[in-house]
Parts: structure tokens; C-alpha cells; sequence
């Protein structure tokens, strides 16, 4: 992109000493991090989704951004969930479902201590961390049915959720089904994939989307700027953004941008 209109929608959007700024510097710093990790421990992973669009485009944050997601095969996943919490600096938490039991998401999250962010979906107001974040997705072969079968099993727990009179209740339902997919529905579903040779790669089990990606656009990987830092990327960026986006590098309509975020307290 221009550098002088990136600039421009920088200064618009996202300006030196903004909250959003000020936002998107704690998920930075928490990136860099697990990079940090990942190098240590050679552990590949890579930025994905609106991150990874704003890497190739912007060199960095798309300007008006408030969210961060990386990548990685399921395999490395589980290994780095056994590394982070040894590894982490104690002002940021690892949230998982072992983490956090009311936390009912299927990929982790890594979240800072120094401050307070409410989404305008609910979902979050019950888990235990609730600062800002970043996204951590697996990634696995699978077949197909499978993954859109898993989708609603666990779907459910949100509209459980969204339409509860009794959010206690409601929770011990949510832990129920999120117990039960997590150690037996899941790992049949990934046996039948293992014993059938499922070849769709796609997020896990759990993970309410399945936009199908070929494996080879993102190994080997390869690094690009984001912002002050170096990170991974897949190594054909370009089809995967295409394969996500379609023209990736047409900017949205700018009065038409949209944000997760509804409250953030940012502590010193």
C-alpha cells in the first residue's frame, strides 16, 4: 500500500496516544512474546486472518483493528500449551479450558492482567481473565462431515447462553457439553479422520467456522514486518488472502469499519 495513505489511515483511525492505539501496542508486546516462545522452542506458527491482512497490506496493524490471531498446526498447539505457562510473564494469563472453567472456547486465548476489555458479544463476562487479547487458533486434516457436525454440538453452548434467564444454570450446562465434546465426541471425531485419512485442513474441532485452506500455501513459512517486529507468515500469503478475502488489497468502505470491542480500561 501507499505509504502515504497508510499513514493517513493511521492518523485516522488509530492515532499516536488513542486508546486503540494504546490497545494494539499491549497486543504487540503479547506478540511478541509468543514469538519469543515459539523461537525458543521451535515451535512454527503464523499470522492468520485479519492479521495476516494487515501484516501484507499495512506492514502491521490493519489501522482500525482491535483483535490478533495466530495460527498453528494442532501438534505444535498442544506442545505450546504445555510450554506457556512456565514461560509467560506473570502480567500476562494463558486462557484455555483448563485455565479458566468457564471459558468455553476451543482455541486459547492470551490475555493481559493490566487491563479490562468488554466485547459487544457477552460471551466473555463470565470467564475468569478479561483483559485485552490475543487469539491463538489450531489448525488439523480432518473430514469434512466431521467438522460441520462438531460445529453445532458446540454451537449450542452460545445460544444457551445468549438465551439464558439463569446464567448459573446456564454455565453448568455450557461445562457439561464443553466437557463432553472436549474429551469424547472430539477424539472420536479425529480417530474417524485419522482411520479414514481426512485430508480438509481446517480449524479444530470446536472452532464454528470451516474455511478449507491447502496446507502447501502455508508451508514453509516465511517472516514480514508487523509493525516494530518480524513475525511468521505462511509462505504463499498472497492465495490464502485471496482464499479468506477475494481482493485483499481493496480497502472496505471506511465509514463502514467495525469494532469488537465496547468498554476497554487500560490500567498503568
Amino acid at each position: 500500500m501507499n505509504a502515504e495513505l497508510n499513514e493517513s489511515l493511521r492518523q485516522r483511525f488509530c492515532p499516536e496516544g488513542s486508546q486503540l492505539h494504546a490497545h494494539q501496542q499491549k497486543m504487540l508486546e503479547m506478540v511478541g512474546e509468543l514469538d519469543r516462545i515459539c523461537r525458543k522452542h521451535n515451535i512454527p506458527y503464523f499470522l492468520y486472518g485479519g492479521t495476516l491482512l494487515g501484516a501484507i497490506r499495512h506492514n502491521g496493524f490493519i489501522p482500525w483493528d482491535d483483535d490478533l490471531d495466530v495460527a498453528m498446526l494442532r501438534s505444535d498447539y498442544l506442545r505450546l500449551m504445555k510450554i506457556l505457562p512456565s514461560e509467560l510473564p506473570p502480567h500476562i494469563a494463558l486462557q484455555t479450558n483448563d485455565t479458566d472453567p468457564n471459558y468455553f472456547y476451543f482455541f486459547a486465548k492470551l490475555r493481559d492482567r493490566n487491563s479490562l476489555l468488554e466485547e459487544e458479544c457477552p460471551y466473555d463476562q463470565v470467564f475468569k481473565e478479561r483483559g485485552i487479547y490475543i487469539d491463538i487458533f489450531p489448525f488439523d486434516h480432518q473430514r469434512l462431515w466431521t467438522h460441520l457436525l462438531g460445529e453445532p454440538l458446540q454451537g449450542h453452548t452460545f445460544k444457551i447462553f445468549r438465551t439464558a434467564t439463569n446464567r448459573d444454570r446456564a454455565m453448568r450446562k455450557i461445562r457439561a457439553i464443553t466437557w463432553f465434546n472436549r474429551h469424547i465426541t472430539f477424539p472420536v471425531f479425529r480417530a474417524i479422520s485419522r482411520i479414514t485419512r481426512g485430508r480438509t485442513f481446517t480449524y479444530d474441532y470446536g472452532i464454528p467456522f470451516h474455511i478449507i485452506y491447502d496446507i502447501n500455501d502455508i508451508f514453509p513459512l516465511t517472516t514480514h514486518q508487523f509493525e516494530n517486529l518480524t513475525l511468521s507468515v505462511p509462505g504463499n500469503s498472497h492465495h490464502m488472502l485471496q482464499t479468506q478475502y477475494g481482493d485483499y488489497m481493496q480497502l472496505p468502505p471506511l465509514d463502514k469499519v467495525e469494532h469488537h470491542v465496547s468498554r476497554l480500561e487500560i490500567y498503568k
